[in-house]
């Protein structure tokens, strides 16, 4: 595991986000912003990076995980859970007060983590914009 930004291959890690769900044709210069300015972590397995996530954080109260993943040929060999147990156990992201993170299909790797529903999910509100990205990714 590694938080040093200068071992992560950003070039990957975007080829992999623009073909998520979640961040589908997202351009190379957002992902290089969101990398900039967040804490970001990645996987390493003999020199090799196979998985990725950040977090968006004040580093004080809050934090929101975002953009974690692990290489397809790499999952169901507990690599997700080796990841987020050995990220949410950093200093600076463990004496938080609150973590969320969104999921759509990944409930079973973050449950045995400590995350769960929101107590007061009606409390929460968003701004959604799905098609903020170009399909050219531009």
């Amino acid at each position: 595991m590694t938080t040093d930004k200068d071992e992560l291959d950003l070039e990957r890690i975007h080829e992999l986000l623009k073909t998520t769900y979640w961040s589908e044709n997202i351009p190379l210069r957002i992902v290089e912003k969101a990398f900039a300015n967040s804490f970001a972590f990645g996987l390493l397995h003999e020199g090799k990076q196979i998985g990725f996530g950040r977090f968006v954080t004040d580093y004080a109260t809050f934090a929101y995980l975002a953009d974690v993943f692990i290489e397809e040929p790499y999952r169901g060999r507990g690599y997700a859970r080796l990841l987020i147990d050995t990220v949410l156990a950093h200093p600076d992201i463990r004496r938080l007060r609150r973590i969320l993170l969104a999921t759509a299909d990944a409930r079973g790797v973050y449950a045995p983590c400590g995350f769960g529903p929101l107590a007061k999910p009606q409390n929460f509100i968003k701004i959604n914009r799905p098609d903020i990205y170009p399909r050219n990714g531009a």
